[in-house]
């Protein structure tokens, strides 16, 4: 027999992951609470228990999106050991996962227009942005780059991944994009 505990757990889990499908489906606008609460077989009065609001579920959904995307990412940075080729390897690896509906629709597309911009941006600070200074950090270490280098060349950085992955999400061509956009960024990282 669960606990109750292992029963909230549950109950949250089935709304954020019945939310994650109808969000990358239909978007945030178009899915509407009660086809949520109807989909996951979960009261309304269960769903407020979580979370005060659809946008409050969305933050979830974003979260563990943002957050499975950064350890896939990562995971690929982290067979190199050089920053360069860790920067490279998470850039393309993060390409090849933009091209997930989920990840398109709702961390690219809606995250920054749900969530606002600021909030958005206290996550994607956490998981990508934290990553990428990270790796930026190595290169400090190996004194390749000075310290006060690392956060504007962070902002830099993670603007151009999420540009590259809107227009590899977005291509008619996804391969092709994805060549154009990893070897500008080769040029990128080179000038670092």
């Amino acid at each position: 027999m669960p606990t109750q505990a292992e029963r909230t757990e549950a109950t949250r889990g089935k709304l954020v992951a019945t939310a994650r499908r109808l969000f990358a489906e239909r978007g945030f606008a178009d899915t509407p609470t009660e086809e949520i609460l109807a989909t996951a077989a979960v009261s309304r009065g269960a769903m407020y228990h979580h979370f005060p609001s659809k946008t409050a579920l969305f933050d979830a959904v974003f979260e563990t999106v943002e957050s499975e995307l950064t350890a896939v990412v990562m995971k690929s940075a982290l067979t190199e050991t050089d920053p360069a080729r860790m920067l490279s390897a998470g850039f393309a690896t993060f390409l090849d996962v933009s091209l997930r509906p989920d990840v398109q629709r709702i961390v690219m597309l809606e995250g920054p227009t749900v969530l606002g911009w600021n909030r958005w941006h206290e996550i994607d600070e956490r998981y990508g942005f934290g990553a990428i200074k990270a790796v930026l950090g190595l290169a400090v270490e190996q004194g390749r780059l000075t310290p006060d280098a690392v956060e504007p060349w962070a902002h830099l950085l993670l603007g151009a991944i999420m540009q590259a992955g809107l227009v590899v999400a977005r291509s008619d061509d996804p391969a092709a994009a994805k060549r154009a956009m990893t070897s500008a960024f080769e040029r990128l990282i080179v000038s670092l």
